[in-house]
């Protein structure tokens, strides 16, 4: 994000499945992840709250792709399973799926039945009825009734912004020479959406109520790190490559910017303390590969560099195609993102490189 190898195959639309996949997959190991925090988290609220007759969940930034009930299913697995442990009477669920307008709710709910099945199959008497309700919206406003919600959770959502900042001129998002005004212009987007979500949430939720949020983030108060950034500097130099073939203007790549931050743990908790509505409970930091399959504990693992850069080029477009459609037009797509796989093969060959994921778990004051 090397020039073209013959193992570096271009990417067209019958790739497109295959990409929702790969992302639903770093999304699902992000979640598996926190398994024990949602566990012990769960518990804990419902040793305050029971007896109650239905629990409010909400899951922010839902989506429609194969990913989108792997976090329900775990958050009424985790309840029914507690419930059972502890001999309490499991309660209703009522579950709101949010995202933007957008998204294909339609294709959400006609997954339902499945998901009622598989519930039935795995806990049959253990839990309680849950009823799901789709809730179109962005969450940087009000989605929910005054103090009705128990628990929030939400994955790879919060570092996307309300709208783009505008960065300089011919970067579509932070790099090394990133003016401080383009910095600036970040980081202030970022503390007033994170902010406003708060003040939202705290409206919506019960006394003792409960977030957990798994977001991406970085080690390194430097906004230009290569946790955060070099992801980006290898689709601008892929932009750029079909600048210099006149497949995109320049003017093009000039006016385009990512709606898109990664906060330090520093500014995530500075942020939290100073709008004042949660208790901060816990941050827990982790890593995940660029490549989804390249899993540090697999000792059998063999690193291909053309294949993982597909793999990275799969998931970056499965979360930015839309966008990038929109801008540049649907037709310079395929060619982006095969350009986009050859850089990112190379520069893994140089150097592993690293998503920093935060999962912030907080409670209402």
């Amino acid at each position: 994000m090397a020039m073209a190898s013959e193992d570096v195959h271009c990417m067209n639309a019958g790739d497109k499945d295959i990409s929702y996949a790969n992302n639903s997959s770093l999304q699902k190991n992000m979640l598996l992840k926190t398994r024990a925090l949602l566990e012990d988290t769960i518990k804990d609220m419902l040793s305050k709250i029971l007896p109650v007759t239905c629990i409010k969940v909400a899951d922010l930034g839902c989506a429609s792709g194969p990913n989108t009930f792997f976090s329900t299913y775990e958050i009424m697995d985790t309840i029914a399973r507690v419930c059972h442990k502890e001999h309490w009477e499991p309660p209703e669920l009522q579950v709101f799926l949010n995202d933007l307008p957008q998204n294909d709710f339609n294709a959400v709910f006609r997954s339902v039945p499945a998901l009622n099945e598989r519930l039935k199959k795995d806990k049959g008497e253990l839990r309680g009825a849950c009823f799901i309700v789709g809730v179109p919206g962005s969450f940087y406003q009000r989605l929910f009734p005054s103090r009705s919600m128990h628990f929030v959770y939400s994955s790879s959502s919060l570092h996307w912004l309300s709208k783009a900042p505008r960065g300089d001129k011919g970067h579509i998002y932070m790099s090394k020479s990133t003016s401080a005004d383009a910095f600036e212009a970040y980081s202030a987007q970022f503390r007033m959406d994170f902010s406003k979500f708060l003040r939202l949430r705290s409206e919506e939720m019960i006394d003792g109520g409960r977030m957990l949020h798994c977001l991406v983030g970085r080690n390194s108060t430097d906004p230009t790190s290569n946790d955060c950034c070099s992801i980006y500097d290898l689709l601008n130099k892929s932009l750029l490559d079909l600048v210099a073939k006149g497949l995109v203007q320049e003017s093009d790549v000039d006016s385009f910017n990512v709606p898109y931050y990664t906060p330090s743990e520093q500014e995530v908790r500075e942020i939290i303390e100073e709008e004042g509505s949660f208790n901060l409970d816990k941050i827990e930091v982790f890593e995940v590969n660029w490549d989804f399959e390249d899993d540090d504990g697999n000792k059998n693992y063999v690193f291909e560099k053309n294949k993982c850069g597909r793999n990275v080029a799969k998931t970056v477009r499965a979360a930015y195609e839309s966008m990038l459609a929109t801008h540049f037009g649907e037709a310079i797509v395929d060619e982006l993102f095969t350009r986009y796989a050859q850089h990112v093969s190379e520069h893994l060959s140089r150097e592993k490189t690293k998503f920093i994921n935060f999962v912030v778990l907080m409670s209402m004051k």
